[in-house]
């Protein structure tokens, strides 16, 4: 299941390596919102597994953001007991400007070098 919301970051944890194949890191957002005349403010607490614990690198606390992810379960029983475990999984996350217009995506190319030909030396 893939859902987003917005908010602002309120903490970014640590990388953890869970195991030698497998690691998370974990961040909140703050999401405040006015219900009748009330302003109600909740922490959500999500993660990032693998590859995906970079994303939290170039985001700072306090910076407003729109995170995608996936709501996830798991059932295990341990000593005959029932437990369950709900994780929200981030695997995108974007500055988001608060007025609704989105923040310009960043050049997912700009580490290319820049291309050794002129524009006379085009095919077409």
């Amino acid at each position: 299941m893939s859902y987003e919301m917005t908010g602002k970051i309120a903490a970014i944890y640590p990388t953890v390596q869970r195991t030698e194949s497998f690691k998370t890191r974990e961040f909140v957002v703050e999401k405040t919102e006015d219900i009748g005349s009330r302003t109600i403010t909740n922490y959500i607490k999500f993660q990032c597994v693998q590859d995906k614990t970079a994303l939290l690198d170039r985001m700072k606390v306090g910076e407003e953001v729109k995170v995608h992810f996936n709501l996830k379960g798991t059932k295990w029983v341990k000593e005959g007991r029932e437990n369950y475990i709900t994780n929200l999984d981030a695997w995108r996350i974007e500055s988001f400007v608060p007025n609704g217009a989105q923040a310009p995506a960043p050049d997912q190319y700009n580490d290319m070098p820049a291309a050794d030909f002129a524009p006379d030396d085009l095919p077409f």
